[in-house]
């Protein structure tokens, strides 16, 4: 075994980590990153123990850590035994050591520790310091194995003490193949040479172990006999699992006393946990659906051993058998013992069993039990104490919660839980309780806590106390404390210790007597307290008033103390008449119960009512009484001798008592209303002043002026029985006055100011008549008893009547005054209400009801519009048009008022409307234009029925309105109503049209910025007048407060000033923010609006058009496409480097402009590029790049503020400018003159020879060689500079003509293969273009047909048999002669031939893909599904391909097909050598063509047309198509590149074949000349014969073709390949065709001599050479691959994207896959995450996308050359490298070695780790989805199977089918006869009529 780490830093570093808390707060412990196993607990110590992975910890009683140990990660393999050489377990790894079993032996004082590492060996620590190993097995023996190496598997086990030693019994699970002889339960020493082994001590002896696999929950021991509870199957032949106990005799170290009964819990589950008490075995069982609740059953120890002692003696002395013969017991576990008939009393001779007694027993009769709780949640653990003769349960669950819970005869019931351990952690079943039961320590994953196990301490009273309902609280009366019942000195005794669960009522004062007390007054109080606990003789109990104590006298239930004196009680509170003090009654320091009590002041009640004193007084809570004369509240005495007491109203018998006696003002005797200024009397209703006695007294009225509190004397009158009047003396009163009226309070007192009580708020009303009557006509108009009249006395004014001298009383008022009036004008036709403002316009309407006259034409007045003397509104009258005149009031006699203002009687005029059409949903803003149209100021409009609300202002020649929505469409007189008169427009009606219809709008999508241009089209466009595009935002509070302003009113029109813009954002209600885009009308078809800018931080709400009224949302005008708003682009300066620093632009070079997101919210054509007043085309326009082509000569700067032109791009609203451009231009020549350059250059010229001359004299050869190296830097930097130049250019390009062929495949679409081809390509690669063919029928044979049909239909039916179908496919691969080919055949028949099942065929692809798992586990589970070896494998690649064919046509098929068409199209632009294959334009260094071949490109006009004499498509007339082409290209390769162009939207299988065509070169009028590859003109030079090109017969640009059909079959190399070649193949023309010794060739010349020859002929130095020249070449011409591989890139990028994207929904069969593989890895334990990832990347991506990658002709109908082949097998090796988990390294072996070599490894070594993070990521977002449900996936398949129910060729698969069977026939039959199943189902049978029918064989059926 490799050393371990040394042990001090690391414990040094945990204790950094995991300080010791003080012990105050001691109760959890936890260590970072660490997972706790177990729990032990050292008896009479309290130290814990914590088995944890990698650690033990040693804690004390308060969880203070004590020590730690460490015990891995350990080097270690499951599947090898103990070692200590590494070599010696190759597969071992670091692997984390969990604790399985920890246990104490108290008597060694040892802590035993097994771990899962080295097959589960033990280790013995000292108890005092778990760090000091004692004993470790060096070299440990099988049967040391003590613990299950699996985490997984439970180990259960038990220090049993025997007479001198400690022993072991460890109870374990099958784990592991190393470990499958260790027997489940062994007794093992645990001291002796070989500790922890079982030589010589009892083994429970299993014969098979997998029938036998026990799974343990528990172990226990009381005084006599060890128990271990467990689940397994019963017997053999039974299948379920059943829950049992073994119980074992303590001292039996050989398992002779082994007994195990089942134990059933009614209608529960399988045991989870639990826990032997004293009396009972407690059980947690699983309950409800899946477990997902628990039952906890109570199993009595008695009955338990009851069972266990019948089972015992039935197999000892019975055979095993019962009363009634059945069976009861028997001899377990497939050993061969049995049960015997021994003598009866054997029982009791051998109470543990013996040699010669049976063993193990098994009772057949479970013990059974009712659950006592049920609880909703799954139970981990059980522990249970008994304690003060209550038995409790602790249950910790699957949650991290602890519930206590009270065992209550047959019921339990849960009184408390907490949570316990973090949400979702499972309690561990070490659950343990402390030596003294006073904590229960709980473990879960993370942490370990300490909980009381009973918190008694926590409730502060009794009420609490009780209400918790813990049986083991209680309230200990005379502590007065919560406590356990040991804890209460007097429990037993009664009333002294008051029990949680049982006690209803805690000690409490049930009443009082008195209930309070005046103050003043000492005397006794009487409590009344039930149940009190009886004291000793020299204890006793006291009272406690507040502060002050009280001897109690207890009498029984009552207790009597004296109250506390005067002096002893705190004042009252501010505000209030008493005071309340707790009273307790007290024993010594503790109150028993307690109550409130109150002492009340008489005194202080008079001074808290002022208003009614002696109200207050008789009227409270107290025995209060009023004394009048004195006026004093008194308690219990009477008044002063000779003073009448008024008694409180809670005395009886007395006549004189509460407020009804009391002495009071009940209101005024006469009017309250009193003159400012006048001297007036006030008198006042008085009651009960008789109560005051004979004696005088005088009196007086208070009143409370503003101010002021005015005092008047008054007199008593009239005293008549009880009631009287009180006569206020007159006064005069000159208040402040705002007011008309001024309520004033008042009151009376008597004598000093002994006040009598107000009945109820009195007051009386000052009044001033100058208030409110500013003139006469409102003075007169005043409420006649207030007596106001208009006195001229001095100033003019309304007074009161007697302060106005007789001769100045005015009874008739002033002349009317007008001040003005409105409006000025109105309509001849009369009805205008008119509005008259002045002053003494008549003191009421009678008075003006025929007084107004409007330019000298009556005016009706409105009596309810009249306001006195101050407001008129009448109605004129008709009058001629142009009147005009003042308006005159004229009352009774008085002169008329006259008004300075005129009013005109005046015709508006309605001229016109505009505009004069609408929609109908309204919402136009109609203007009417006239003359006069400010007439009258209530102006209405009206259009048709409906109202149209005015903008103001209105303007004597124009009114403005909104039109109103119209039920239909229509016209509508348009109606001015002025006053009573109305206008229309009879001629000119508004037409209300149909509301406008959006049928779509695009784009959908923009930057934040906006601006970008959104074409609308619909229906009615031109008649909206203000279109506008409105998004509504939720934006911040910051934004609002920056972007928009708060909704304002509509701002007022000035007339003939224009109409303000709208703004482009506006604040709505609720938080929302519009921000809104004007369109503009194009067409009644077409609108044109510009996206909103949206702020940012902003989100959009909602996107929509508002047509008038009309409001669409985006949504709906585009078909159901959002609007969506994307981040705005960002872009890198051009001088990135520098960017201050102008870019330096070389004339004619591509510019390319880096950012982010460019095209996600506009497009190539909207996107403006200027680079100063130039405009720089955009060409390629992608998410990370923009290419432009600039100006060819430098423009001038924009503004003439710089002096280089600035570069700008333009993309909707956002602007962006990245820096200034300089055009490199060639030097100019500077003015030095002539002379003196050629002079300077001479003498340079001199100098620089002469310095030259010495270097190479002195240091020649050095400076030869940094020559030769700058020279290369030079062409390195040159050639770097070019590759990017070139690379960028390309890539514009090859953008430019997918551009075009986007286009053009809106209208022709992507030549998908149909379904069919699809399904026979993929099922049957290889096999040509018709796999399955019907066979020839010869004669005789059609009469056969019908059987032969029928037979066919049988096996399909018999297909859909589970069984047969397994035991089919299983008996083929049993078959040594059925090859690889063969089961891939027969798994594609079977895929077509269920293709209708698809959910049968899912079912049966899942069942074989589990028996394979099973069967590579054991192997090397990494190997599965890496080949294609199975039946299940090949139904794994149909499944797939059947299932995702909808996801190739709508998703990845389009980048798929995109990148085949760019890879096309950039190898046609290179040349191709059409012998050797090698070309130009390659990503495969194997095919790249190394020389430089000089190549011109052309471009030919196609004829097209029925006159150009070729097959082309086309009925019309000709047409010329130019096609590109290659002047080095053969012939062949042109007519292929001409057909390419020619039916560019045809699929390939529908063109006419290369080889059936000519190419025929039209030259004027007669000039037709054929060409071909071969001719009479063709060069031969030296055996040597070059293949014709369109350079050979000088074929110029521009020359026109035409491709006719081929009428000979002359010796063409082209002929020859077509016979060999199937269509559609391109075959590269090799050397093979060679005639009569003479050599082919096109570029280059091939090697003349064979390989063999030359591999002869070569000596060992001629291959070194040879291979150094083949190494460097790469290197050389590397930049060519690296200019096609920049110029791809894009499209590989979103080829692999669309595969390895989650951004749309992964398709339902994918993540049903993945998950499948999931439970898989979870079934067989497989936790190693690379496992799992090879098992999907061989599934899914290497399997089925490779496959695509590498053939994309099997999904299109397109012609692939070798050379595209090529490339794509480089990109798929790409894939396959991106799906490993290894390092990517240059060299490695892959399955395609000739893609794999180090230059094409090199290609995309930068970016297979950017793929490798997308596979991942692709992995982990589909596992972290919802899952995929079988109801889903179902469905899925269901509509697939409906789809495609026509699969291909049914019968004849079915056919084929049979073939196969027919070879192994008998084999079939065979294994179809001895399933047992297949017996029952007649299969061998069913298979017997089909071969009877399909083969006419006549049978015995």
């Amino acid at each position: 075994m490799p050393p371990r780490p040394p042990l001090g830093p690391r414990l040094l570093l945990l204790l950094l980590l995991c300080p010791p808390l003080p012990p105050s707060e001691a109760h959890r412990f936890s260590a970072p990153n660490t997972t706790f196993n177990h729990l032990a607990l050292a008896p009479g110590r309290g130290t814990l123990y914590v088995g944890a992975v990698n650690r033990l910890f040693q804690l004390g009683p308060e969880l203070q850590l004590e020590a730690v140990a460490v015990t891995g990660p350990v080097f270690d393999s499951p599947d090898c035994v103990p070692f200590r050489d590494p070599a010696d377990c190759p597969q071992a790894r670091l692997t984390d050591n969990a604790n399985q079993l920890l246990l104490v032996s108290g008597r060694a004082r040892e802590l035993v520790a097994c771990g899962q590492v080295r097959q589960g060996v033990c280790e013995k620590r000292r108890l005092d310091d778990v760090a000091q190993v004692l004993y470790q097995a060096e070299d440990p023996g099988d049967g040391q194995f003590v613990a299950a190496n699996a985490p997984g598997v439970a180990t259960v086990g038990l220090v049993v003490p025997t007479p001198g030693r400690d022993l072991l019994m460890v109870a374990r699970g099958l784990a592991g193949k190393l470990s499958g002889g260790v027997p489940p339960l062994t007794v093992r020493h645990l001291a002796g040479p070989q500790p922890f082994s079982s030589e010589g001590l009892g083994r429970l002896v299993v014969g098979d172990f997998s029938d036998y696999n026990n799974s343990y929950v528990a172990a226990f021991a009381n005084a006599r006999s060890a128990y271990f509870v467990f689940r397994r199957r019963g017997a053999r032949a039974q299948a379920e699992y059943r829950s049992y106990v073994a119980r074992l005799c303590l001292g039996d170290a050989y398992l002779y006393s082994y007994v195990e009964v089942p134990l059933t819990c009614q209608g529960q589950g399988l045991v989870q946990a639990a826990f032997l008490t004293p009396t009972a075995l407690l059980g947690a069982f699983a309950a409800g659906p899946g477990g997902a609740q628990a039952a906890l059953c109570a199993f009595p120890l008695a009955d338990l051993d009851g069972s266990m002692e019948q089972a015992r003696r039935l197999c000892y002395t019975a055979g095993g058998r019962g009363p009634g013969g059945a069976e009861e017991a028997a001899v377990e576990y497939g050993v061969t013992s049995r049960c015997v008939a021994l003598p009866p009393d054997s029982p009791e001779s051998y109470p543990c069993g013996d040699e010669h007694t049976p063993s193990p027993i098994a009772g057949r009769q479970a013990l059974e039990a009712g659950p006592v709780l049920q609880l909703p949640q799954p139970i981990s653990a059980v522990a249970g104490l008994q304690a003060d003769g209550h038995t409790i349960a602790f249950l910790g669950d699957t949650q991290g919660q602890l519930h206590k819970v009270f065992l209550n005869g047959s019921q339990g019931q849960v009184y408390h839980s907490q949570q316990v351990g973090p949400p979702g952690s499972a309690v561990s079943p070490d659950l343990l309780v402390d030596g003294s039961g006073s904590h229960v320590y709980v473990l879960t994953a993370q942490q370990v806590d300490r909980v009381p196990v009973a918190a008694c301490s926590q409730f502060p009273d009794c009420t609490s106390c009780l209400q918790a309902r813990d049986p083991l609280c209680g309230w200990c009366v005379l502590q007065g404390r919560c406590t356990r019942k040991g804890q209460c000195g007097r429990a037993a005794q009664a009333n002294q210790w008051l029990w949680s669960y049982g006690a209803s009522h805690c000690p409490h004062v049930q009443s009082l007597l008195p209930a309070h007390r005046p103050r003043q007054e000492q005397g006794p109080v009487t409590l009344s307290v039930p149940r009190l606990p009886t004291l000793a003789m020299d204890e006793y109990f006291h009272c406690a008033f507040g502060d002050y104590d009280s001897l109690a006298h207890v009498e029984g239930a009552h207790v009597a103390c004296i109250s506390p004196p005067q002096d002893q009680l705190p004042l009252n509170p501010p505000g209030t008449d008493h005071i309340t003090l707790p009273l307790a009654l007290m024993f010594e320091d503790v109150a028993v119960a307690a109550t409130n009590f109150s002492f009340y002041d008489c005194g202080a009640i008079q001074a808290l009512e002022v208003a009614a004193p002696c109200r207050a007084c008789v009227g409270s809570l107290w025995r209060c009484h009023w004394c009048p004369r004195s006026g004093r509240c008194v308690y219990a005495e009477r008044c002063p001798e000779g003073e009448v007491t008024i008694y409180s109203a809670q005395e009886v018998d007395v006549q004189v008592r509460g407020p009804e006696a009391c002495p009071r003002v009940e209101g005024p005797a006469g009017p309250l209303l009193v003159p400012v200024g006048w001297e007036s009397r006030l008198a006042l209703r008085v009651r009960n002043l008789q109560h005051f006695g004979t004696l005088p007294a005088s009196y007086h009225c208070w009143l409370e002026l503003p101010g002021e509190l005015r005092r008047l004397p008054a007199s008593l009158e009239d005293m008549a029985g009880d009631v009287g009047l009180i006569d206020c003396q007159a006064r005069q009163f000159y208040p402040s006055m705002v007011r008309q009226e001024l309520p004033v309070p008042i009151y009376v007192t008597r004598g000093e100011g002994q006040r009598l009580d107000n009945t109820h708020t009195l007051h009386v009303t000052l009044y001033d008549c100058a208030v409110g009557h500013p003139d006469c006509s409102r003075c007169q108009a005043a409420n006649r008893s207030l007596g106001c009249l208009w006195c001229s006395h001095g100033r003019p004014g309304c007074r009161y009547g007697p302060l106005c001298p007789p001769g100045a009383v005015e009874l008739l008022c002033p002349t009317p005054s007008i001040d003005a009036i409105e409006p000025l004008t109105g309509p001849p036709e009369g009805g205008l209400a008119l509005t008259i403002w002045g002053s003494n316009l008549g003191r009421d309407f009678a008075e003006v009801q025929d007084a107004v006259n409007v330019a000298g034409q009556p005016c009706s007045p409105e009596p309810s519009l009249y306001r006195t003397s101050a407001r008129i509104v009448c109605v004129t009258s008709p009058a001629p048009n142009g009147t005009t005149g003042p308006i005159q009031v004229a009352i009774k006699n008085r002169p008329p008022g006259i008004s300075t203002q005129h009013f005109t009687y005046q015709d508006p005029i309605l001229l016109s409307l505009s505009p004069q059409w609408g929609p109908q949903a309204g919402g136009t803003q109609l203007t009417i234009h006239g003359r006069h149209l400010h007439t009258g100021g209530n102006v209405s409009v009206f259009v048709g029925g409906q109202p149209c609300p005015i903008r103001e202002p209105v303007c004597p020649e124009a009114i403005v309105c909104d039109t109103m929505s119209q039920a239909s469409p229509g016209e509508a007189v348009v109606r001015v109503v002025f006053g009573h008169a109305q206008r229309m427009l009879p001629t000119s009606p508004f037409h209300y049209t149909a509301n406008p219809q959006l049928v779509s709008a695009e784009p959908s999508v923009s930057f934040r910025g906006g601006g970008r241009l959104i074409r609308v089209r619909g229906t009615g466009l031109d008649a909206v007048q203000q279109p506008l595009l409105s998004v509504w935002l939720e934006a911040t509070a910051e934004m609002q407060a920056a972007g928009a302003r708060p909704p304002a009113p509509t701002p007022k029109r000035s007339c003939g000033a224009p109409a303000p813009a709208p703004q482009a954002c506006l604040q709505l209600e609720g938080g929302l923010l519009q921000c809104s885009t004007v369109c503009s009308v194009n067409s009644s078809s077409l609108l044109l609006c510009q996206s909103p800018a949206v702020p940012d931080g902003a989100h959009p709400q909602r996107v929509f058009f508002s047509l008038d009224n009309v409001h669409v949302d985006f949504a709906s005008a585009s078909g159901g496409q959002d609007f969506l708003y994307q981040p705005n682009p960002r872009l890198a300066p051009l001088s990135r480097e520098e960017p201050t620093r102008p870019y330096r632009l070389k004339p004619g070079n591509v510019l390319d402009v880096e950012g982010q997101g460019l095209n996600l919210g506009i497009s190539k054509e909207e996107v403006r590029v200027h680079i100063g007043d130039g405009e720089c085309l955009v060409k390629t326009l992608t998410l990370t790049h923009l290419y432009c082509e600039p100006p060819a000569q430098a423009p001038q700067p924009a503004n003439g503020s710089s002096t280089l032109p600035q570069f700008v791009v333009q993309m909707g609203n956002v602007r962006l400018a990245l820096g200034s451009v300089q055009y490199e231009t060639e030097p100019i020549l500077s003015a030095f003159p002539l002379e003196a350059q050629v002079g300077l250059g001479m003498g340079a010229a001199v100098l620089i020879a002469a310095i030259l001359l010495l270097t190479l004299m002195y240091r020649h050869k050095s400076k030869q060689a940094l020559r030769d190296y700058q020279k290369v830097l030079v062409q390195l930097e040159n050639l770097e500079i070019g590759v990017g130049d070139q690379c960028r250019k390309e890539f514009t390009d090859l953008m430019t003509e997918m551009t075009d062929l986007s286009s053009d495949l809106e209208a022709s679409g992507i030549p998908f293969l149909d379904y069919h081809t699809y399904a026979e390509r993929v099922f049957f690669p290889g096999h040509g273009g018709r796999p399955l063919q019907p066979a020839p029928e010869g004669p005789g044979e059609e009469g056969r047909r019908a059987p032969v049909r029928q037979g066919l239909t049988q096996l399909s039916n018999l297909l859909n048999s589970k069984i047969f179908l397994l035991t089919l496919i299983h008996t083929l691969e049993e078959q040594p002669s059925f090859s690889q080919r063969d089961r891939c055949h027969v798994a594609s028949l079977l895929s077509l031939a269920l293709h209708g099942k698809l959910e049968y065929l899912t079912d049966i692809m899942r069942t074989l893909l589990s028996d394979l798992a099973a069967h590579y586990v054991h192997k090397n589970p990494k190997l599965m599904l890496r080949r294609t070896e199975t039946m299940v494998e090949k139904l794994l690649t149909n499944w797939l391909s059947i299932c995702l064919y909808a996801f190739l046509k709508e998703v990845a098929g389009e980048p798929l097909y995109m990148l085949l068409r760019a890879i096309q199209y950039q190898v046609d632009k290179g040349p191709v050598d059409a012998v050797t294959g090698k070309a130009k334009r390659t990503l495969n260094d194997s095919r790249l063509l190394r020389e430089d071949v000089d190549f011109r490109p052309l471009t030919l006009m196609v004829l097209v047309g029925p006159r150009a004499g070729g097959g082309a498509a086309g009925s019309g007339a000709v047409q010329r198509v130019p096609a590109r082409v290659l002047d080095t290209d053969t012939i062949t390769q042109v007519k292929e590149k001409v057909l390419d162009q020619v039916y560019k939207g045809t699929p390939f299988s529908q063109r006419p074949s290369v080889h059936a065509l000519d190419l025929e070169w039209r030259s004027g009028l007669a000039g037709h000349l054929t060409l071909s590859d071969e001719d009479l003109t063709s060069v031969i030079q030296n055996h040597w014969k070059r293949l014709n090109t369109l350079q050979h017969y000088k074929v110029p640009d521009g020359a026109t073709v035409t491709l006719i059909p081929q009428l000979h079959n002359g010796g063409a190399i082209s002929q020859s390949l077509a016979q060999s070649c199937p269509p559609g193949e391109n075959t590269p023309m090799l050397e093979d065709g060679e005639e009569g010794g003479v050599h082919l060739w096109h570029l280059v010349k091939a090697t003349e001599e064979p390989e063999g020859a030359k591999a002869r002929r070569s000596s060992l130095r001629e291959r070194e050479r040879e291979r150094a020249r083949a190494k460097a070449i790469p290197e050389i011409y590397l930049t060519r691959l690296l200019s096609m591989k920049g110029t791809l890139q894009k499209f590989v990028d979103d080829a692999f994207q669309a595969v390895l994207s989650v951004n749309r929904p992964v398709p339902i069969a994918v993540k049903y896959l993945f998950d499948f593989l999931d439970e898989l890895a979870e079934k067989h334990g497989i936790e190693d995450p690379e496992t799992l990832h090879i098992w999907k990347t061989n599934s899914l991506l290497l399997r089925f996308w490779v496959n695509t990658l590498k053939n994309p002709q099997l999904i299109f109908d397109v012609r692939v050359s070798d050379n595209v082949d090529a490339i794509l097998a480089v990109i798929a090796q790409t894939f396959i490298d991106s799906c490993t988990i290894s390092e990517h390294k240059v060299g490695r072996a892959h399955p395609y070695p000739e893609q794999d070599s180090p230059v094409n490894k090199l290609l995309y070594a930068r970016e297979i780790p950017r793929y490798k993070q997308m596979v991942e990521r692709y992995y982990a977002d589909i596992r972290q989805s919802s899952p995929a449900s079988y109801q889903e996936m179902n469905s899925a398949l269901a509509e697939l199977s409906g789809n495609y129910t026509s699969a291909p060729h049914c019968l004849e698969a079915l056919q084929e089918l049979y073939n196969h069977i027919h070879r192994y026939y008998d084999q079939i039959i065979g294994a179809l006869e001895e399933d047992p199943v297949g017996q029952k189902m007649q299969l061998a049978c069913r298979l017997q009529q089909v071969a009877a029918l399909v083969e006419n064989k006549v049978t015995d059926l």
